[in-house]
């Protein structure tokens, strides 16, 4: 503290810290074993000692005074360059205060469902559209955006200048200088970001730059590959799905040998999805000789041994999941093939292929390799993104009475499918088996739901209501259904809620899911 205007004298002197210790330790100790300091100036001898108490109160209240009167204003900082301007159109007043809503600042409708889950829905709409946020919300946006992750390219976003302007004043914000947004170039934060960014802010820049120049998406992941920790490069490798072409094969090649079996088993699985792959070619001849067309038939030969060249092709010798030896050294080698060579080389259809009994293999299990043979099949049009194996082994939607189940994963064989191909089928599904066994069906399909999708899980849902089943049960369908469904089928959930006696958790959970349609049909509405 500098002199005091007051008396003239220093910090040390009659008016600076020693009373204000001296004071402190006798609030501390007690008036009765530390005695209040001598009067050093005209207004602490003015104080009344009668009461000790009191008269270390009055002390404390005078040299709370002198010392305010004796500090100085500390030398004026530089005012900061304005943001810079923002050129995008302004967010509708109204779509402003359904944010201000989204993002807590403001009380919401206790009718809806959680806000929280339909606010990414609202930010991807509001970025796809171009708006500039208010000022006075990019604030808690950002502040969303520190606290969940899978948010921040489109806070960034659509915070814009302003909120890159605002992150280096707030230390809870630097994630905004590390998350490349529209306007930003992707070399910007570029190696800095590469060399210093949290794993997760490196793997979205990598995936965003192969996505615009895969040339250089590999250049960087090579440029620091030999440093990184295995599992960190199995997650690498796979952010080379954006932009795979032939141009990538030597990097992969060289990563089947290396020391780690996930990246092993990474690499050589993007291998396989390259047609005309070394690796695409030797997994092609391996699966001629296991699977041989024999008149109207397919006579199967599993492979005898796992030799060290399918290691080195990414096959396992044991199977991480308790399969057979055979039966898994099998479903790899053909999962690998690229499946236009089973129609190039047979002159059928899948559908046509998919016909055809098995014979047994010399040791027998015929029947057992035709299901390892269709299970294989659906991995490879799965991973070879194959719209016609994937519609062939899909099939129509099972009929009543008919197993549901498909070859491979039924969910990941319909996100093959064109979107509106998917929602068709879907809807097909849940007509006729209901939500039972739809979930991972519906969670294939693009959103917001088709209208006959959409009209086909509000059947459904009627149906397992008439039927006495407990929402619960259904939880994770209905917990889709607030984010997913078409907002036009708000009139039919209503009718529903109307329709469902009002003593039963039915009627409650259509009434919420009925005013969380209205909510983001009205919040929809308002951007545009």
């Amino acid at each position: 503290m500098t002199a005091s205007p007051l008396t003239g004298t220093g910090p040390t002197g009659p008016t600076g810290s020693d009373d204000w210790a001296d004071l402190q330790g006798a609030a501390l100790l007690g008036t009765d074993r530390r005695p209040l300091p001598e009067a050093r100036t005209p207004l602490s001898a003015a104080v009344d000692r009668a009461d000790p108490a009191g008269a270390l109160l009055d002390l404390a209240a005078v040299a709370a005074v002198r010392r305010r009167a004796g500090a100085l204003p500390a030398p004026a900082v530089d005012t900061p360059e304005p943001a810079p301007a923002d050129p995008r159109p302004a967010l509708p007043e109204a779509a402003a205060r359904r944010l201000a809503v989204l993002l807590g600042t403001r009380s919401g409708h206790g009718t809806t469902a959680n806000l929280s889950e339909l606010l990414p829905q609202w930010l991807t709409a509001a970025r796809t559209r171009g708006y500039r946020l208010p000022p006075a919300l990019v604030p808690a946006l950002l502040d969303t955006g520190r606290a969940r992750s899978e948010l921040r390219s489109d806070a960034v976003t659509l915070a814009g200048p302003l909120g890159r302007w605002l992150a280096p004043h707030n230390p809870d914000w630097k994630y905004v200088t590390r998350t490349a947004g529209d306007q930003d170039a992707l070399d910007q934060p570029g190696e800095l970001l590469w060399q210093e960014g949290l794993f997760a802010e490196r793997v979205t820049h990598l995936t965003r730059l192969r996505r615009t120049d895969p040339a250089a998406g590999l250049a960087l992941l090579a440029s620091t590959w030999s440093t990184e920790r295995a599992e960190d490069r199995v997650l690498f490798l796979d952010a080379l799905q954006d932009g795979l072409s032939a141009a990538d094969e030597e990097f992969l090649e060289a990563a089947l040998s290396d020391r780690s079996k996930n990246v092993r088993a990474t690499a050589a699985e993007l291998l396989s999805t390259l047609p005309g792959s070394a690796l695409a070619a030797r997994m092609a001849a391996r699966a001629r000789n296991a699977v041989r067309p024999d008149g109207d038939r397919l006579h199967i030969t599993p492979p005898a041994a796992c030799d060290a060249a399918m290691q080195r092709d990414g096959i396992p010798v044991k199977s991480p999941t308790g399969r057979g030896e055979r039966a898994w050294w099998f479903g790899e080698v053909v999962a690998g093939a690229p499946l236009a060579g089973w129609t190039a080389d047979t002159g059928r259809t899948p559908e046509q292929l998919l016909a055809l009994p098995t014979t047994d293999s010399p040791d027998g299990g015929g029947a057992e390799w035709a299901e390892d043979l269709r299970e294989a099949w659906a991995r490879a049009a799965v991973r070879q993104q194959d719209a016609a194996w994937a519609r062939a082994l899909l099939g129509t939607p099972p009929r009543p009475g008919r197993d549901t189940r498909a070859p491979g994963a039924p969910a990941k064989l319909l996100a093959v499918l064109p979107p509106a191909e998917r929602a068709a089928w879907t809807a097909a599904f849940v007509q006729t088996h209901g939500l039972g066994d739809a979930f991972q069906l519906l969670g294939a399909c693009a959103t917001p739901w088709t209208p006959p999708l959409s009209t086909a899980v509000v059947a459904a849902l009627k149906r397992a209501a008439e039927l006495g089943s407990y929402p619960w049960s259904h939880s994770g369908v209905l917990g889709m259904t607030e984010r997913a469904l078409a907002p036009e089928t708000a009139p039919a959930v209503e009718a529903l809620a109307a329709d469902t006696s009002p003593d039963t958790a039915w009627s409650d959970t259509f009434t919420r899911l009925a005013g969380t349609l209205r909510f983001r049909q009205a919040m929809l509405a308002e951007l545009d």
